[in-house]
């Protein structure tokens, strides 16, 4: 039997990973944050030395890093190297930094290839979240949506997560600079055709799931 594949891709703080894990933990199937591995990745390049400047030298690096990503949604995480990086990379200095890194086309070509690989290994079905998952990781998936909500609501929802760990002009730097970053790279601020839009501005997280759980079970019952 071949994988099932839910792409959901989506701004910041517009409820990605919390709908994703909830999903993929229904279908009892795997769950695989994208943005954990550029997040990784960012981490190992500030601890390098290595001058932004320098594309062709981070992508090398990239390229020999280890990284070992925990597809459970029940415990997910990350390590670099057999380091857990699970917290680290959540800090407001790798938010900062991560769509520098995640901008280079040779980075983003290797995570690409590993993402893939991942998805095809799946035992069953999995729910892969990020930015391009929908148009370019797996455009072939069964279900892709593109989960939107407001700005105010993102920065709240991102603020409420991020409790102390950063200021209001953090959360804000996070929500709506990296957004702003990462659209030069990626297309995910408007649905893709085939691509269902959900917007859960003013929906609680087991509604959108809910919304999401139901879509799936449509699409696996017409596609059988």
């Amino acid at each position: 039997m071949s994988v099932v594949v839910v792409a959901i891709d989506g701004p910041s703080g517009s409820g990605k990973s919390s709908t994703s894990r909830a999903v993929a933990e229904h279908f009892g199937w795997a769950y695989l944050d994208t943005g954990a591995m550029y997040r990784a990745v960012a981490w190992a390049w500030l601890g390098s030395g290595i001058p932004l400047e320098d594309a062709d030298a981070i992508v090398a690096m990239v390229r020999r890093t280890p990284l070992r990503i925990t597809t459970d949604p029940a415990a997910p995480g990350i390590a670099v190297d057999g380091t857990d990086v699970s917290t680290a990379i959540r800090d407001p200095r790798v938010s900062a930094e991560v769509s520098k890194v995640s901008s280079i086309q040779g980075v983003r070509d290797e995570l690409i290839a590993r993402q893939r690989a991942l998805i095809a290994a799946a035992d069953g079905g999995i729910v892969v979240e990020g930015r391009d998952i929908t148009t370019v990781v797996a455009p072939d998936a069964d279900v892709r949506i593109l989960l939107v909500a407001d700005p105010g609501a993102r920065v709240a929802r991102r603020a409420a997560e991020l409790g102390a760990r950063a200021t209001g002009a953090e959360v804000t730097d996070q929500v709506i600079r990296r957004d702003r970053d990462d659209s030069r790279v990626t297309t995910f601020t408007e649905a893709a055709a085939g691509v269902t839009v959900i917007d859960s501005t003013y929906d609680d997280l087991p509604t959108v799931v809910g919304r999401v759980v139901a879509l799936v079970e449509q699409t696996l019952a017409e596609e059988h």
